[in-house]
C-alpha cells in the first residue's frame, strides 16, 4: 500500500461538476493499493496514518497528529501511485491491484479512520475527478507499506 500523504488548509474532489467532498485543515491522502497488500497491511497503514505527527504546535515543531489539531481527512483512490517507468515512455501498472480487489481495501482505510473519531471525506473510486488543494507548508510525506511497516 503507498499513501501520499499531503498536509492541507483545505482541500475537495468533484467528479463530472459534483462536489464529493470537501475539508478544511487536515490531510489530503492519496491512496494506492498493490497486488500484495491485505486487510492487515490496511489496518496497519491506518494506525500508521493516524498515529502520525505532522502538524505544528505553539513551538512550530511537528509534534501534533491530525486529530490533536481537529483535522479532516480526504482519502482519494489512485492506482497511479503503483506506476512502473522503468521501462519505456509508458507507465505500466501491473503491481496495482484489480479495481474488485483494491475497493473494499480502500474502504477499510477509510472505515478505519472513522473508527479513530475522524472526519474523512472521499473521492469516487474509479472516477476521474478534479482534487484541488492548498498544501500547508508544503508538507508532503510518503508511506511505502514494504518498506515502512516494521
Amino acid at each position: 500500500m503507498r499513501l501520499v500523504v499531503q498536509r492541507v488548509t483545505r482541500a475537495s474532489v468533484r467528479a463530472g461538476g459534483d462536489l464529493l467532498g470537501e475539508i478544511g485543515t487536515g490531510a489530503m491522502v492519496l491512496a494506492g493499493i498493490g497486488v500484495d497488500d491485505t486487510p492487515e497491511v490496511v489496518d496497519r497503514m491506518a494506525d500508521k496514518l493516524i498515529g502520525l505527527r505532522y502538524f505544528e504546535d505553539e513551538g512550530g515543531r511537528t509534534n501534533l497528529a491530525i486529530a490533536d489539531v481537529g483535522g479532516s481527512v480526504m482519502v482519494v483512490s489512485q492506482f497511479t501511485l503503483y506506476a512502473d517507468v522503468r521501462r519505456g515512455r509508458r507507465p505500466g501498472f501491473t503491481r496495482a491491484a484489480l479495481p474488485e480487489f483494491a475497493e473494499p481495501l480502500v474502504g477499510r482505510l477509510v472505515d478505519r479512520l472513522r473508527e479513530a473519531g475522524l472526519r474523512v471525506e472521499t473521492g469516487r473510486f474509479g472516477a476521474e475527478m478534479g482534487v484541488e488543494l492548498v498544501n500547508d507548508g508544503p508538507f508532503t510525506l510518503v508511506l511505502d507499506s514494504e518498506r515502512d511497516l516494521a
